[in-house]
C-alpha cells in the first residue's frame, strides 16, 4: 500500500479514502455492483450506463499547445488547442476533486510489441471504467513488477465537471491530451471510450517521430502460413465482419502499428465491438465472448428479464461490448504479425459507381488512403434523403495529431520496402446508385477478398478504370464476370458515366484542403477529370 500511495503521490494525489491497485476482473465487478455501476446480465457480463454521453465528443478534445506540440500538431477542428496554463488550472482542480474519492487505479500496457509499448497507469474514479481498461489495454503478466515511471498517466473522473467560463473548455465534459506531461485528463464523461481513443491519438502523435512506425485504425489477420491481412473501413463498410475470418487468427479489431522491420503489431488488450441488432447468426464470436468479465455498454434488457434486447437502441445506437481479446477463439497471441502481405480499404460505395474490387499501386494507395472514402445513405441519420460522401483522412481523420500526408507518406514508403497489395473493396451498390441498385452481395465480397488473399489474382488480366484509374481484374474465382466491370452493371451506362464523374469531383475537392503539402506521387493518384467548382 505504501508503494501504491508514492506512485499516486507523484501524480500530485494524496488520497484519504480507499485506492484499489490492479484488481482482478471479478473484483471489479463486485465493487461495481457494490457501488451500483451497472447490472449483471443473464451471460454474467456487467452492464454500464455511460450518461450523457454515450459516444466520443470531438469537439471537447483537445492537445496543449506548447513548445513540443506546436510545429508538429496538426492544428483546426480536430487538434484543437489549450493552453498550458488553463490545462494546469483543470488538473489541480480535478486533483482536488480525487482526493476523497474511493479510487481504482490499474498499470498497463498499449502495444503488444515489447519495443514499442507504452507503460500506463490508470487511475479511475469508476470501478466499471477500470474493468473496461484491464479489458482493453494489455495487461502484465501475473507477479510482473509494475511500480514503473509511467510512459502516459491517464485520469479519468467522470463526475468532475469543468467550468467552462474559467477553465477554457468548449462545455463541461473535456478530453486532454498533455504530451509534454504525458497526461491525459478526461472529466465530465462516462463514455469509457475516450480512454481507448485518447492513447491512440498519443500513440498516433509518438510512433511516427520516435520509431518510424505508421500507426493505423485498421483490423487485422493472419493466415495459417503466416501471411498478415489488414482492413481499413469507417462505420458500415463490413470492417469487422470481413475481418473475422475463422479460418484466419485475429491480431485484432480496431489499432495497429507497422514497424520498420518486424512486422505489425496491435495497440490493444480486447475488443470494443457494437452490439446493435447482434445475434449469434451474425456475429457468433461476439456473442460468445459477452460473458463473465465483459461489459455491455447502454443496453437494455428484455422486460422482467436480464437478457440484453441487442435490438433495443432507446438509449442509443452505439452500443457496445468491451472484452479481453483472448475472449476470441482464434486470437493470435501475443498480438503480434508479419508485415502484410494485402491490405484492403472497404468502401460502401452507395452510388454504384466503384468496382466491387481493384487493385491500387502506390499512388493512388496513398490517395486513396488520404480520401478515407465510404457514402452514407438514406435513413442513418436525420436528414439524409440521397447517397452523402464522407471523407475522413487514413480512415480515421479525429484521431491523428499530425498532418494526414504524414501517414500516407509513411505508407508509401511501406509498399515500397514489402511486397504488398493493396485493394479497394466497394461493399456498397451495384448497378445502380441507392434506390436503384443493389448491394454488393456479402458472399461476392467474400470471395473476392478470400481470391485475393490465396493469390487468385496474380496472374489474372486488370484493366485501367477510366476516371479513378485502378486496376479492375477480368475474373474472379467465384464471382461472376459481368459485376467487375461497373459500369455495364448500369442499365444506363450514360448515367454510370455522369455519376461517376460526379464522385471524382467530390474526392478532388475534398482532397483541396490537403493538396498543399501532398507530393506529387500522391497527387498522381488523384481521379481523371477536371474540377473547376470551388470548394
Amino acid at each position: 500500500m505504501e508503494a501504491l500511495h508514492s506512485r499516486l503521490t507523484s501524480l500530485g494525489l494524496t488520497p484519504t479514502t480507499p485506492v484499489h491497485l490492479n484488481l482482478t476482473p471479478t473484483e471489479l465487478v463486485e465493487h461495481a455492483l457494490r457501488r451500483q455501476e451497472g447490472t449483471l446480465t443473464d451471460t454474467g457480463a456487467l452492464m454500464a450506463d455511460t450518461g450523457t454521453f454515450t459516444g466520443r465528443s470531438p469537439k471537447d478534445r483537445f492537445i496543449v499547445q506548447d513548445a513540443l506540440t506546436q510545429d508538429a500538431v496538426w492544428w483546426g477542428d480536430i487538434n484543437i488547442p489549450f493552453p498550458q496554463d488553463k490545462f494546469e488550472q483543470l488538473q489541480a482542480k480535478m486533483m482536488a476533486y480525487l482526493q476523497n474519492k474511493e479510487l481504482f487505479v490499474r498499470e498497463a500496457y498499449a502495444g503488444a510489441n515489447p519495443a514499442y509499448q507504452l507503460k500506463l497507469r490508470v487511475v479511475n474514479e469508476l470501478a466499471w471504467h477500470n474493468l473496461f481498461c484491464y479489458n482493453m489495454f494489455l495487461r502484465p503478466a501475473e507477479g510482473a513488477d509494475t511500480s514503473w515511471a509511467a510512459d502516459f498517466t491517464i485520469l479519468c473522473a467522470p463526475g468532475f465537471e469543468a467550468d467552462p467560463a474559467v477553465d477554457g473548455t468548449r462545455q463541461k465534459n473535456f478530453a486532454i491530451l498533455n504530451f509534454s506531461q504525458k497526461t491525459l485528463l478526461i472529466g465530465g464523461t462516462g463514455y469509457a471510450g475516450e480512454m481507448k481513443k485518447g492513447i491512440f491519438g498519443v500513440l498516433n502523435f509518438l510512433l511516427p517521430h520516435q520509431h518510424h512506425t505508421l500507426p493505423m485504425h485498421c483490423s487485422a489477420n493472419v493466415g495459417q502460413d503466416g501471411d498478415t491481412a489488414i482492413f481499413f473501413g469507417l462505420s458500415g463498410t463490413g470492417k469487422t465482419t470481413l475481418s473475422a475470418d475463422p479460418a484466419r487468427g485475429l491480431i485484432g479489431d480496431d489499432e495497429h502499428g507497422w514497424t520498420p522491420n518486424e512486422g505489425i503489431f496491435n495497440f490493444e488488450g480486447g475488443c470494443y465491438a457494437k452490439v446493435i441488432d447482434l445475434s449469434r447468426e451474425k456475429e457468433p464470436q461476439i456473442w460468445d465472448a459477452i460473458r463473465p468479465g465483459a461489459i455491455v455498454e447502454n443496453t437494455r434488457f428484455v422486460p422482467g428479464t436480464t437478457t440484453v434486447d441487442y435490438a433495443n437502441k432507446s438509449v442509443t445506437e452505439n452500443t457496445r461490448t468491451a472484452y479481453p481479446i483472448n475472449f476470441i477463439d482464434n486470437a493470435v497471441e501475443p498480438s503480434v504479425g508479419a508485415a502484410p502481405k494485402n491490405i484492403f480499404f472497404l468502401t460502401a460505395d452507395a452510388f454504384g459507381v466503384l468496382p466491387p474490387i481493384s487493385k491500387l499501386d502506390k499512388s493512388h494507395a496513398m490517395y486513396h488512403f488520404m480520401s478515407g472514402y465510404t457514402a452514407k445513405v438514406a435513413g442513418t441519420e436525420m436528414g439524409i434523403t440521397e447517397p452523402q460522401t464522407t471523407f475522413s483522412a487514413c480512415f480515421g481523420a479525429v484521431f491523428l495529431p499530425l498532418h494526414p500526408t504524414k501517414y500516407a507518406e509513411m505508407l508509401g514508403r511501406k509498399m515500397e520496402e514489402n511486397e504488398v497489395n493493396v485493394w479497394l473493396v466497394n461493399t456498397g451498390w451495384t448497378g445502380g446508385s441507392y434506390g436503384t441498385g443493389s448491394r454488393m452481395k456479402l458472399a461476392y465480397t467474400r470471395a473476392m477478398i478470400t481470391a485475393a488473399l490465396n493469390g487468385e489474382l496474380n496472374d489474372v488480366a486488370f484493366t485501367e478504370h477510366p476516371i479513378f484509374g485502378v486496376q479492375v481484374p477480368a475474373t474472379v474465382p467465384g464471382v461472376p464476370t459481368d459485376i467487375l466491370n461497373p459500369r455495364t452493371t448500369w442499365a444506363d451506362q450514360e448515367a454510370y458515366d455522369r455519376t461517376a464523374a460526379d464522385l471524382a469531383e467530390k474526392f478532388v475537392i475534398n482532397f483541396r484542403k490537403y493538396a498543399d503539402f501532398a507530393n506529387e506521387d500522391i497527387l498522381a493518384g488523384a481521379p481523371k477529370i477536371a474540377v473547376t467548382a470551388e470548394v
